[in-house]
Formats: C-alpha cells, sequence, structure tokens
C-alpha cells in the first residue's frame, strides 16, 4: 500500500472544490444535499442554544435578586417517620 501524507490529501481535497465550484455544480448527489441541510441544521441548532444561554446569563434583569424556591406540590406524609 501507498502512503499518502496529509498534504497530498488535503490538495486532492482543495483541488475537487476548486473544480465544483468550477463547474457550479457544488452537489452531485441527493445525499450531498441532505448532508449539507442536517450538518447546517446542526450547526443552528447550536448557535442557538448558545444564544440562549447568553441571553440567560447575561441579559437577565433579575439577575440580583435571590428568589426563593417555592414548593410545588404536595408533602407526601408516609415518608415521614
Amino acid at each position: 500500500m501507498e502512503r499518502r501524507n496529509v498534504g497530498d490529501e488535503v490538495q486532492e481535497q482543495f483541488n475537487d472544490v476548486v473544480s465544483r465550484l468550477a463547474s457550479k455544480q457544488l452537489f452531485q448527489s441527493d445525499w450531498d444535499i441532505a448532508s449539507f441541510a442536517v450538518f447546517f441544521i446542526f450547526i443552528g441548532m447550536v448557535l442557538l442554544l448558545v444564544l440562549l444561554v447568553l441571553i440567560r446569563c447575561c441579559c437577565c434583569c433579575c439577575c440580583d435578586e435571590k428568589h426563593r424556591r417555592q414548593k410545588v406540590g404536595i408533602d407526601n406524609m408516609s415518608l415521614e417517620p
């Protein structure tokens, strides 16, 4: 088996991308389109979650006040000794 170094593989991938851009045919099959869509949906969800975390942590107006957690529900008296 012939060992190929990383530089040759990167060059081959780069040439493949450039040839696809030159032919204006980025997606050669339906699987390419599907994988592209799944990838960008995943990236979009990650960015949305990061944005929500930043909004929650940085922009929350009520962060200065300590809120007591109120007990919700009923006490289970059968667990008491």
